[in-house]
């Protein structure tokens, strides 16, 4: 008996370990979610219109194939979402993990290889939504495919949702899904887009983790004067007034602001950096030098100047049909992304008072994503997001990210889920070229997709393997 308890404690401590390792081939798994990433982006979901369909149908055939049970859920039948499930004992809550098929559109004459074409070159598969979000579908895909052939012992249900809509238009996807059918996705942790890893001479030096994001809360400003003739100049020219409101309110500079995420963020960036990048992590927040550290942010450093405040940036102006008439009304776009706990009303009043021209008007956007509270990071789904991150790369330091866009995820907190972003390992040059999700030219490393489906699965079994 005394040699029996003696095995059992020395092999209990490899349970997780030999769900990672022995039992998985990883090079015939990377080389299997190469292929449906190919697949997957050769599929054009571009929203709008989206047509996910077409990609719940080729995930359905995969499931199909494997004998796995999914559910199909659609507002439109042109916009489908697919839901999954490996059920575990049940002896702890559910884990979703989630990726949208829907992308963004293309202007295919400015890509320098297909957007749809899926091209396996220089060691990079290219095509539109490689980063944005055929990679966290990819990941989550492989995860259950590997779960039902292993047959995993788990104590939760791990839930795969593949979402339409995220790109604009979520009243036919997570909206839908959480509204109608919550109890088919219900989870206490989430996984889904929104972080990133961070290389540096060949190794990860910072995995990004994802647990808050900016409420998009974007408006459009409406200048309104008299039309005439454009050899007569007028003081209460729409086009001028809409030009002067659009430069106060791009040069605006808004106050520095931080959350829990965000001090945790520049605290643990500031660890892991040398020199002058350290000094201005490490004392961001001391009021002495913090408002020439924001200063240097604004002129080369335009994420991290975003991280810690709400943004206000001029996208679209849209004025005048002749050059010889003035026109009676001239628009402009800003994108606002606020703080999660911004106060939006008191913000726009705000913004009014440094325009300072009753004659324009504020026109906030309809909001299609709810503020959420903040993703814990002292939690059991964050700790086994570090000791997996400690186990695979040893040289680096797991940081909570503020997304300065917008995810999904949003809606997931707002209902009470914890939520993290997780993303493929890029290089600091990789990830501010033009090679990015939405560019022209977006693409992902193939080892850095074989090395994500790795880290999402050893998330899943580190936080839902049964002991």
């Amino acid at each position: 008996m005394r040699a029996m308890i003696a095995i059992l404690i020395l092999v209990q401590p490899l349970v997780a370990i030999a769900q990672d390792r022995p039992l998985i081939d990883w090079d015939t798994i990377g080389d299997e979610s190469i292929d449906f990433m190919v697949d997957l982006v050769r599929i054009d979901t571009s929203n709008p219109p989206g047509n996910e369909t077409e990609a719940v149908n080729y995930l359905k055939a995969v499931f199909a194939k494997e004998r796995i049970p999914f559910e199909i859920y659609a507002l439109d039948p042109d916009r489908a979402n697919l839901v999954a499930r490996y059920k575990g004992n049940g002896s702890k809550p559910p884990v979703l993990i989630m990726g949208h098929t829907d992308v963004v559109g293309v202007q295919a004459d400015k890509w320098t290889e297909a957007p749809f074409g899926a091209l396996r070159k220089d060691g990079y598969i290219w095509g539109r939504g490689t980063l944005d979000d055929k990679d966290n579908l990819t990941a989550g895909l492989m995860v259950m495919l590997m779960l039902h052939r292993l047959d995993i012992e788990m104590d939760r249900d791990i839930i795969f949702l593949a979402e339409s809509g995220e790109e604009g238009t979520p009243e036919v996807g997570i909206n839908f899904m959480v509204e109608q059918h919550w109890d088919a996705i219900a989870a206490e942790y989430a996984i889904a887009e929104g972080g990133s890893m961070q290389e540096i001479d060949g190794h990860v030096h910072m995995v990004g983790i994802q647990t808050t994001e900016k409420k998009i809360r974007r408006a459009t400003l409406v200048a309104r004067g008299t039309a005439g003739h454009g050899s007569r100049p007028r003081t209460d020219n729409a086009v001028t007034m809409i030009a002067e409101a659009v430069a106060k309110a791009g040069r605006w500079e808004t106050p520095v602001r931080f959350n829990k995420t965000t001090s945790a963020y520049f605290e643990r960036l500031a660890s892991i950096s040398d020199g002058e990048a350290a000094f201005r992590y490490g004392n961001i927040q001391n009021r002495e030098y913090q408002a020439d550290i924001d200063a240097w942010f604004r002129d080369n450093d335009p994420l991290h100047y975003s991280s810690l405040r709400t943004s206000v940036v001029p996208t679209i102006i849209d004025a005048g049909f002749r050059k010889n008439v003035i026109p009676s009304e001239a628009k402009a776009v800003l994108d606002i992304r606020m703080l999660p706990d911004e106060d939006a009303d008191a913000f726009y009043r705000q913004l009014a008072e440094v325009i300072g021209n009753p004659m324009i008007e504020i026109v906030p956007e309809k909001i299609y994503r709810p503020a959420a509270q903040l993703s814990g990071i002292d939690n059991q789904m964050f700790q086994a997001i570090e000791t997996v991150a400690e186990r695979m790369f040893p040289d680096s330091t797991t940081v909570p990210v503020m997304a300065t866009g917008g995810t999904d995820m949003a809606q997931l907190r707002a209902k009470g889920t914890q939520a993290y972003g997780i993303g493929p390992r890029r290089t600091l040059e990789e990830m501010n070229s033009r090679f990015g999700a939405h560019s022209d030219d977006e693409r992902i490393a193939e080892e850095s997709l074989k090395e994500m489906v790795r880290f999402l699965w050893n998330i899943v079994i580190e936080i839902g393997a049964t002991r």
